[in-house]
Order: structure tokens, then sequence, then C-alpha cells
């Protein structure tokens, strides 16, 4: 059983004997700013897959300008789109991020900047913290062609930036359906706080976002 699936059981009350968990903590890098600036209007949506989606969604539901986060799984079919399903990791579907923003307020780029500082690590393959499986991959899956531009752009710019040692894995996937992940899974972090993985994991991906993005950061979480 995967970590989060274990502590799922524990958030929905399911008796279970605690714990611990592996690897190491979360890092935060110091990713380079976009040189490629996103030239946007309106409200826009984008697709982000950063490992579990708890963290992706808690992380942006702190980001100014982002008016909704939603959890869900991207690249595989409809049959498939169910937690019990993708979490056995042979669906093609990453648990991902539907967010809407406003680009007056932040642009796709400073998310792009914003992901790869404090939620996802681009080096590492078909995993992200305690998480491992090609569900749990980092990917950018742009929703029309400026955003296909400026994420290939940051990807090549990642990979000349030194600032990670290994090679930069993330890779930019094509648009299809996003589904909408059950709704126990939704504004997960805001609504268990205490929970062990949250605290674990994501509440110092949130901390990092105010420290390290404090002209971006909301305090109040942004619901839906």
């Amino acid at each position: 059983m995967h970590a989060k699936t274990f502590l799922v059981s524990i958030a929905l009350g399911v008796s279970a004997l605690s714990l611990t968990a592996t690897g190491a903590s979360a890092e935060v890098f110091d990713a380079p700013t976009p040189t490629r600036q996103a030239n946007e209007q309106g409200l826009q949506t984008a697709i982000f897959a950063g490992g579990c989606f708890w963290g992706v969604e808690a992380v942006f539901s702190h980001t100014r300008g982002v008016t909704s986060a939603v959890s869900g799984y991207h690249g595989g079919t409809a049959d498939n789109a169910e937690y019990s399903r993708v979490s056995g990791g042979y669906t093609r579907h990453a648990e991902a991020v539907r967010v809407i923003y406003d680009p007056s307020a932040v642009r796709y780029d400073q998310l792009l900047e914003i992901l790869f500082s404090v939620v996802a690590d681009p080096t590492l393959l078909n995993r992200q913290g305690p998480d491992r499986g090609s569900h749990y991959r980092a990917a950018l899956i742009p929703v029309n062609e400026e955003q296909r531009a400026v994420a290939q752009s940051y990807i090549r710019q990642m990979g000349r930036s030194r600032v990670w040692d290994d090679p930069i894995v993330v890779r930019v996937e094509d648009h299809r359906r996003f589904y909408e992940a059950e709704a126990y899974h939704q504004d997960f972090a805001h609504r268990n706080p205490n929970q062990a993985y949250i605290r674990r994991w994501d509440a110092p991906k949130i901390r990092a976002l105010q420290s390290n993005f404090p002209q971006l950061y909301r305090a109040r979480f942004r619901t839906g």
C-alpha cells in the first residue's frame, strides 16, 4: 500500500497502525526566475502534476491570483479515473491539479517557478516525497500554445541553471480531459491540517511559499 493510500484510510476514520514517513524531507529549491513571461489576458486555466495532489492543491490555493484549485486525474481515460484504480499506478493518469488564475495577479510562468521551488523536484522520475509510481510523476500540461511555449522554455532554462545536481526529467504532456477527484480529496489540506501526511509533507510547502514568495502568498486558503 502506498503511503498516501494508507493515510487516506486514517483520514476517513478507518482503524490503522501509525505511519512513519519514509524518505527525506521535501526540499525547497531556488528555482530560476523564468526568462520568458507568459502573455495572457483574462482568467486562465492550467494543469499541473507534481506528486500527491493534496500538496499541489494546497500551495496554489494559498497563491494570490488563483481563483480555483481542484484535485483530479489527467492522462488516462474516464473508465479508470478514480482513486482506487489510479493509485495502482497502471491507468496512465497522474494525480494533477487544475488551476484557474488571473494573470493580472499571477502569470503562468510564475506558477511554474512556484511549482519547482516549493512543490516538486523536477529531477525525480515517477516519484515525489514518500510517494512512488507513475501517477506521482511531475508534469506540465499546457492547455494552449502560449503555455506550451513558456513551459518548454522554462524546462530548458532549469536544465541550464545548475540549481539541481541531477538532470531535469519533468516533461510537457499533451492536454487530455481532466477528471475531478473524489470529494474527500478536495481542499484536503485545509480540512485536515493535523493529518499526519499533511503535517509531514505539505504544511512545509505552504510555509516555503510564504517565505520564498511573500508577494504571491495569500494567507487565506481559497477553497473550491
